[in-house]
């Protein structure tokens, strides 16, 4: 089994600046894809970013050029470095992970517990 802890969320004023972090553990044999989402109240859930082993990223339209995404693979960890937050940046934030416990496992996704990010003034 797979964890995916996740810290870092807040509340921030509009034009600042946050960092998430998200580390899996447990039963560990390789991570793959890891990425953020989030999810507003009243909306569906939505792909902020992703990154790959290799290191190959993916951005929503409206946080290209604001935030990044970056990841330890030595540490199975993943950041999302949130910078010009705005105010439609408020959301609860969930770290998901593609993963395998053993070599001959499948590889199962995995989700944390969501933190928090409140943009306002």
């Amino acid at each position: 089994q797979v964890q995916l802890v996740e810290s870092g969320g807040g509340l921030v004023q509009p034009g600042g600046s946050l960092r998430l972090s998200c580390a899996a553990s447990g039963r560990i044999y390789s991570v793959n894809t890891m990425g953020w989402y989030r999810q507003a109240p009243g909306k569906q859930r939505e792909l902020v970013a992703s990154i790959t082993v290799g290191g190959s990223t993916n951005y929503l339209d409206s946080v290209k050029g604001r935030f990044t995404i970056f990841r330890d693979n030595a540490k199975n960890t993943v950041y999302l470095q949130m910078n010009s937050l705005k105010p439609e940046d408020t959301a609860v934030y969930y770290c998901n992970a593609g993963a395998r416990s053993t070599s001959w496992g499948v590889e199962y996704a995995y989700w944390g517990q969501g933190t928090q990010v409140t943009v306002s003034s």
